[in-house]
């Protein structure tokens, strides 16, 4: 089974190959892929979450295709393997979305987090765009994850699209120093 691991030097191995299969989101009552990711390396995760509404930063906007200025939920969390940082998650959730499932809102999303309150509702994931980029790190991010402000950082713009095509999702990650990131692609 695809998995994320963290090593003996503490690289993160991050494996996309299944992640947001039910089943590996949900394992153990976990509140997501991250958590259920960590604990089955045998590491122990922890998340601090901050719900708000506010209006999604311009490019963020265009992939929900929501207009500019257009309130959407706000899920900030900072994730910790252990006691280390080792990302920065920012998720935006449309309103039409919100509306469907009020949980998503919530500080505590329940088990699988809010890609299961979504598929609860008939919003489920059909598929997922993440595309792969580094950007410099802001201030507030450098020190957050204890680099120098200008360092490049990986990021990972994680889109989830419903199977008629509607935008439910879209959420940045910004990962501190030790990640590996592990695609596969089928070839046949």
């Amino acid at each position: 089974m695809a998995s994320n691991t963290v090593d003996a030097n503490g690289t993160i191995t991050r494996d996309a190959r299944s992640r947001y299969r039910t089943a590996q989101r949900e394992e153990s009552g976990a509140h997501g892929a991250f958590e259920a990711e960590t604990k089955r390396s045998g590491a122990t995760p922890r998340s601090e979450v901050e719900v708000s509404r506010s209006a999604a930063p311009a490019e963020i906007a265009e992939l929900l295709g929501v207009a500019a200025g257009d309130e959407v939920v706000v899920r900030a969390r900072r994730m910790y393997v252990g006691e280390r940082l080792v990302q920065l998650a920012d998720s935006y959730i449309p309103g039409f979305v919100a509306e469907a499932a009020p949980a998503v809102a919530q500080l505590d999303t329940g088990v699988g987090g809010i890609i299961s309150r979504m598929s609860e509702v008939g919003l489920a994931q059909d598929s997922v765009v993440e595309d792969v980029e580094q950007r410099p790190a802001t201030a507030e991010q450098a020190e957050a994850l204890g680099v120098q402000s200008g360092d490049q950082l990986l990021t990972i713009t994680h889109t989830g699209v419903t199977q008629d095509g509607r935008v439910v999702e879209v959420t940045r990650h910004t990962l501190g120093p030790g990640w590996k990131l592990r695609f596969e692609v089928p070839l046949a």
